[in-house]
């Protein structure tokens, strides 16, 4: 039988092979829908340890056999996303031995590429087994050499059917836990609010308000990204202009990324995000792990509904997002310039896309990954970037300023 065609939102874009920028903004991967055919190897509660890189949440997994794999958890997919490394080491046998058909996979941009599809016999989750998993063969080097973690997959929406999934931004750890065999109703409290989503779509869509219009969104922990809005029927005020940003890569291409500042509150449940910063998206609007981070959530999938927990009272208040106008695409050795900014100070220095850097204040560029140099970015005022120029190399010292006030 043919295989229908699946579709691909905002996180595969960047998963495509294509450049990536120092902005990932990601979205998401959908499947035919289906219920997935397999089963949790535990009945009790489970906490996995996780990082939030680049506003991404991955798990870090530890077999009993000293290996350590990463996988990013993604609310926005239904399907689910396995190297090859680690499905030649969990994939069922093909008692056929004959190729399966490839699943052609949509961007939300159009385009289209073709994955291969595997079923894993087991699938380790800390002290927790998947069983019988189905899956799709896709490469995470780029991904990997990105964030400088080495990515082992994507795990969608569908594959937590059967649990409860909390996902904790504050403390950076992932729950699981089996379903209530009745559920309470949850506590009033100011920090908590549970909101229905939708169960005729396969990944979790919410209502939000901006000012006194109302739309709908998706939980897209796959995405880095803030706020991405649709503006489509709306009217939002901005207090700062969207303005050009990073490159986005697709499958269809690379676009340029347009951010501001709303001069509205935005309503989550009960919950007050003061004046976020969005990304326009001609998509359907989402709110991706710039937006996230500030809670707890939790996803009960047999009721439909989220639940979302802070820490603190008051507005989340969402800080400025720096910049030195460079975006890149990040190797090993080197750090390839996708875009020069526009409007930026940037532009008055003499580095273009494509130039190679290969030093950040004076040390080699594999001594930076994500996580230290996005702190650099947040804390310093300048940055000495070391560039190639044929057998030379050339220092530029660059502003960090505020891209979105």
């Amino acid at each position: 039988m043919k295989p229908a065609a699946a579709r691909i939102s905002r996180s595969l874009k960047l998963l495509s092979g294509l450049a990536l920028g120092l902005l990932l903004l990601a979205g998401c991967t959908t499947t035919p829908r289906h219920e997935p055919n397999n089963r949790w190897g535990a009945t009790e509660r489970i906490i996995i340890p996780a990082q939030i890189i680049s506003n991404f949440f991955v798990i870090t997994c530890s077999g009993s056999d000293g290996t350590t794999h990463h996988f990013i958890i993604d609310t926005g997919s239904t399907a689910t996303l396995i190297s090859p490394a680690l499905a030649q080491r969990y994939r069922q046998k093909n008692p056929a031995n004959e190729p399966l058909a490839k699943i052609k996979v949509r961007s939300a941009n159009g385009g289209e590429i073709a994955l291969e599809p595997v079923r894993l016999r087991r699938l380790p989750l800390g002290a927790t087994v998947l069983e019988n998993v189905p899956a799709l063969l896709f490469d995470f080097a780029d991904l990997s050499a990105h964030l400088g973690v080495v990515i082992d997959g994507l795990i969608g929406f569908p594959v937590f059917n059967d649990v409860l999934l909390t996902l904790d931004y504050p403390k950076a750890q992932l729950t699981i836990a089996p379903l209530p065999l009745i559920t309470a109703a949850p506590p009033s409290s100011p920090r908590s609010s549970t909101l229905n989503f939708s169960h005729e779509h396969p990944t979790p869509l919410i209502s939000l308000q901006m000012g006194n219009e109302s739309f709908i969104a998706q939980i897209d922990t796959g995405s880095d990204g803030s706020l991405n809005l649709n503006p489509s029927g709306l009217h939002p005020r901005f207090v700062n202009e969207p303005r050009a940003g990073t490159l986005i890569s697709s499958l269809q291409g690379d676009r340029q990324q347009l951010s501001g500042r709303l001069n509205q509150n935005v309503l989550l449940g009960d919950h007050l995000i003061e004046r976020p910063i969005i990304d326009l998206s001609e998509q359907l609007s989402s709110i991706g792990g710039e937006f996230l981070r500030h809670f707890t959530l939790t996803f009960d999938q047999h009721h439909h509904q989220v639940t979302f927990v802070r820490d603190t009272l008051g507005p989340v208040t969402m800080e400025p997002r720096r910049s030195t106008g460079l975006s890149f695409s990040r190797g090993p050795t080197t750090w390839r310039v996708l875009t020069v900014i526009p409007n930026t100070p940037a532009e008055q220095f003499s580095v273009k896309a494509g130039d190679l850097c290969i030093r950040i204040n004076g040390e080699l560029v594999k001594d930076w990954d994500f996580i230290r140099y996005a702190a650099l970015i947040k804390s310093t005022a300048k940055i000495t970037y070391t560039f190639l120029a044929g057998s030379k190399e050339i220092d530029l010292e660059l502003p960090v300023f505020e891209l979105v006030p």
